[in-house]
């Protein structure tokens, strides 16, 4: 979700304080548990938020001790280094709350994506089938619009909670402010808002058309998508005109590797890890399909995950 980078610190005291606010504290833990990429460095300290209020909790604290930190949904979109963190990660997997009204689902940041697209299906409501299948969460699939056969959130999308992180106020946003664009929405723009729940505004359906979009949609991942495999999903956006992994695939990429990490040869647009791949061989291949596309096609590539180092 976002990275900020401050400085070094004696951590007792703010464990201490952390926990005082109810949430789940963890230390020195290795994030590539956090991530499916599998892939990253220990953390000082590890935060699990459970609701909103416990949330800004954490970001006062945050901000009082000028503190390093991360913020990680499911990390299903991010590649993050080995090196020691030295800060805190807040992981938003505890923030799990949802209400259903009608033909609307209100759902903390933290709800898994496939957890909303069973409900909506179980309430008779469609507009989430898109989404069946995508390894992320609700926070996440806003912040960068994620979208699949058809279907983006911004389809979807009611109103948003967020927290700005510098004036500690919140806010709700309506369906224009969120300013959506390809993989792209407000909250990558202003990092300065983060965002705390939504409300997504569905329709009445048949519960047995939405089940079977729903498996149809995970039939074809499972077909075309190498998900017996830890990677970060689509490691490169679409662009005008072209499908990223048939740019890949037509420069002769696909099975290409750097150490663990190879070009998946059932999806190119797909780095996984074969199996103890580092943050620089991820790095590495990526850079290496950059400069291959660009030589034989003049198509510059931009990354869809977010790839943090510090």
């Amino acid at each position: 979700m976002d990275l900020n980078i401050r400085g070094n610190r004696d951590w007792s005291g703010i464990i201490k304080v952390c926990a005082k606010t109810g949430c789940a504290v963890k230390t020195n833990e290795n994030l590539r548990d956090y991530t499916t990429f599998k892939i990253g460095g220990t953390a000082d300290i590890i935060v699990f938020p459970n609701s909103a209020e416990s949330f800004g909790e954490i970001v006062k604290i945050i901000k009082e001790y000028d503190i390093n930190y991360m913020l990680l949904g499911n990390g299903s979109n991010v590649l993050i280094c080995e090196n020691h963190f030295d800060g805190m990660a807040v992981v938003t997997a505890q923030m799990n709350g949802v209400k259903i009204e009608g033909g609307h689902i209100g759902a903390d940041c933290g709800v898994s994506l496939n957890k909303l697209a069973h409900l909506a299906k179980e309430n008779s409501l469609s507009g989430l089938e898109f989404a069946y299948g995508i390894p992320g969460t609700l926070g996440g699939a806003v912040c960068m619009n994620a979208g699949a056969y058809g279907g983006q959130m911004s389809d979807i999308i009611d109103s948003s909670k967020y927290l700005n992180f510098e004036t500690l106020e919140t806010g709700t946003l309506n369906a224009e402010q969120h300013e959506f664009a390809y993989r792209e929405s407000i909250y990558g723009k202003n990092r300065n808002l983060i965002m705390l729940s939504a409300v997504l505004k569905l329709n009445t359906g048949n519960i047995a058309e939405i089940e079977s979009a729903m498996n149809k949609n995970m039939a074809a991942r499972r077909e075309k998508q190498p998900l017996e495999y830890p990677s970060a999903g689509s490691v490169f956006k679409r662009g005008t005109g072209y499908f990223a992994s048939k740019i890949i695939e037509d420069c002769g990429l696909k099975g290409c590797s750097a150490g663990g990490a190879q070009v998946s040869e059932k999806h190119a647009g797909f780095i996984i890890n074969k199996g103890g791949a580092k943050f620089s061989d991820v790095e590495n291949l990526i850079e290496h399909i950059k400069t291959a596309v660009y030589e034989k096609t003049g198509i510059k590539l931009e990354c869809e995950i977010k790839i943090w180092k510090y």
